[in-house]
């Protein structure tokens, strides 16, 4: 078995809290968007095997990658037999696309078909939030608010079927989530009230640009101007709405088509 998976980016990112269990209280809209995407097969074998390769597969060890743990949280739950993993990294890494996570949460649903395990979608984002906080959203795939961590999902109105969406990363670009945190100043700590991500996107989307926020700019920008000048040059080119996607690197756009 074989899919192409894809990616997400994030309409507004707002970082409300930190919890007592060390994570962030968030809120932001899930996209999905195809325009990168990996190649991942999955297939019975005499024994479990994972190998990766492609353009923007950075070294890390095969064996801890995000569809390996997918296969073992369900392998631990149901026996599953042995199998053979192959992924070809084409989406970029360290970009705020959820690249990984939507690895992980395909490689779910390819185990749920292939071994006819009958898990309902429900069932399915429980066992992705156990690998990753936006893994949940990759089950059902589709425009949705998050709450949470990232894994709280529910049905999202907006409708961006006007607008051509443009990805980019700067060359050389790549922000770890431990960066993008250090320096995050959590709503509940700033002076000024802020408006809801819910109350926002209820405006047209002509109005987003000094409405619609992604936190995490705040403290990526300035260690990485190239990012904030990419977001500035979609801008100039006559986008209505430019962004940050996630902790970055990746910077997306949204032009009137």
């Amino acid at each position: 078995m074989i899919e192409r998976t894809n990616v997400k980016i994030n309409l507004g990112l707002h970082v409300l809290r930190r919890r007592e269990d060390g994570f962030h209280d968030l809120e932001t809209v899930f996209l999905p968007y195809s325009g990168y995407g990996d190649i991942l097969g999955i297939e019975p074998s005499s024994r479990t095997s994972i190998h990766i390769g492609g353009p923007c597969y950075g070294g890390w060890e095969m064996d801890s990658d995000l569809t390996m743990q997918a296969y073992r949280l369900l392998a631990a739950e149901f026996s599953l037999p042995p199998v053979e993993i192959s992924l070809i990294k084409n989406a970029p890494v360290g970009a705020g696309l959820g690249g990984g996570s939507a690895d992980a949460a395909f490689a779910l649903k390819m185990l749920n078909t292939l071994f006819e395990l009958g898990l309902g979608t429900a069932e399915l984002e429980t066992f992705a939030g156990r690998l990753g906080s936006d893994c949940a959203f990759f089950i059902q795939n589709r425009p949705c608010f998050a709450r949470g961590r990232g894994e709280i999902l529910s049905a999202c109105p907006v409708n961006v079927d006007d607008y051509e969406i443009r990805v980019e990363i700067p060359e050389g670009e790549s922000v770890s989530t431990r960066e993008a945190y250090a320096n995050i100043i959590p709503r509940e700590r700033q002076a000024v009230a802020l408006p809801s991500l819910s109350e926002v996107l209820k405006h047209p989307v002509s109005e987003w640009r000094n409405m619609l926020r992604n936190d995490f700019e705040q403290s990526v920008f300035p260690g990485h101007p190239a990012i904030a000048a990419l977001k500035e040059k979609f801008y100039a080119q006559g986008a209505e709405y430019a962004s940050m996607s996630g902790s970055g690197a990746a910077v997306f756009a949204l032009f009137k088509k």
